[in-house]
């Protein structure tokens, strides 16, 4: 490993969460103004990731009264506070720039719904199956 990569691994965080294009993510950034600093709440639809290691960006987009919203977030920046995952989204490609041209209901994702989610849902309806014949 040469010294650059050795550095640039230094600065990677630890606490990304796992997150694809097509997620609803929340971004907590630190914003400066003036001389006092305050963290400010990003949320949208992941449009892409790209890059790697220390360089690794991802764009997230939102709608701010009817107005499309993108901004672009270095994954590792100490500027990024935190990234929260609101919901996991079942897309197929990897870059979603055909929500730039969608808006309303067509410009939705479809929620993934997981093994795990679906057998948890199902063990709650037999148990309510069984309260309800009792």
């Amino acid at each position: 490993m040469n010294p650059i990569d050795r550095i640039e691994a230094e600065q990677l965080r630890k606490d990304v969460p796992v997150f694809k294009p097509g997620d609803t993510v929340r971004v907590h950034v630190r914003v400066v103004e003036g001389d006092k600093e305050r963290i400010q709440a990003f949320e949208g639809t992941v449009l892409r990731r790209s890059g790697g290691g220390n360089r690794e960006t991802f764009t997230v987009r939102k709608t701010s009264y009817g107005v499309g919203v993108e901004r672009t977030f270095p994954v590792h920046s100490p500027r990024v506070d935190r990234i929260e995952i609101v919901t996991h989204g079942a897309v197929r490609r990897a870059k979603l720039y055909y929500l730039r041209d969608r808006a309303g209901r067509a410009a939705r994702v479809t929620e993934e719904v997981s093994a795990k989610d679906t057998a948890a849902k199902s063990t709650a309806a037999k148990s309510s199956d069984a309260k309800s014949t009792t």
